[in-house]
């Protein structure tokens, strides 16, 4: 699906209005830097996200990864991996030629996960804790990064997307998987989603509803440049009146 006909099936507005200066209060200082989102944030959900059989019968994974157009050979991120029903199902897809770079904040879920990959032998696997509000990965190394219901629970979006952009390869590209509801209820609206990621230096390229990812798919490549920290525009909610809806606004 083209990015056009993408943006008009999403049944949310995108409108403009003023951005207000960010609020430092007990914010970490690496993100002070950066806008204050304004949204709430999931608490951190169950790793293992759902059962991990009902997601393989609806082929979950394979669907992703067929969206992603993943190939022997790449190198692939997974952000929020949890015990890894991703991170081996994209080291088989990968081969031996391929990377696979598992990461998440949880250190229990790492070392359960670090037992998994052990388990079964997956030498393409490697394991990193990441931050909160960056995912600290290296630089130009990645040709699919993967966010897997996991965004809605980052609390730093901004700051979070915006150390995402150096980690692509040239024409590599982020892929988001989440549910279309409040953040507060373990999903992100798409018009938010959209707004956020563009806000700091990404264009949406392809979108898809699927009943076998239990959300909906949006893919991001980078754009050429992204802003400073002190020039992102951010994202601000209200309530389309009438309609039920949340709208995604963007401030000048």
């Amino acid at each position: 699906m083209r990015r056009a006909s993408a943006l008009a099936s999403i049944a949310l507005a995108v409108l403009v209005a003023a951005c207000d200066p960010a609020t430092k209060d007990n914010r970490a200082e690496t993100s002070r830097a950066f806008p204050t989102p304004d949204r709430p944030v999931s608490e951190l959900g169950s790793n293992a996200f759902s059962n991990e059989r009902d997601r393989e019968e609806r082929r979950e994974a394979t669907t992703v990864m067929d969206l992603a157009r993943v190939q022997a050979g790449m190198s692939v991120a997974d952000i929020g991996a949890g015990e890894g029903y991703y991170t081996v199902r994209l080291a088989e897809r990968v081969t031996a030629k391929g990377r696979v770079l598992a990461q998440d904040i949880d250190g229990d879920a790492l070392r359960r996960l670090g037992a998994r990959v052990e388990a079964d032998r997956l030498d393409n696997v490697s394991i990193k804790p990441g931050g909160e509000d960056d995912p600290k990965l290296p630089e130009r190394s990645f040709d699919r990064v993967f966010l897997v219901h996991m965004y809605h629970e980052v609390a730093e979006p901004y700051a979070f997307a915006w150390r995402l952009w150096p980690a692509l390869k040239p024409g590599g590209k982020i892929v988001v998987v989440d549910m279309d509801r409040s953040t507060d209820r373990h999903g992100i609206p798409p018009a938010l989603l959209i707004c956020e990621l563009e806000a700091v230096g990404f264009h949406l390229e392809e979108f898809h509803r699927k009943p076998e990812l239990a959300g909906y798919y949006a893919q991001f490549v980078a754009a050429e440049t992204r802003p400073e920290p002190g020039a992102i525009r951010p994202c601000r909610l209200k309530t389309a009146k009438g309609a039920g809806a949340t709208s995604a606004l963007k401030g000048n």
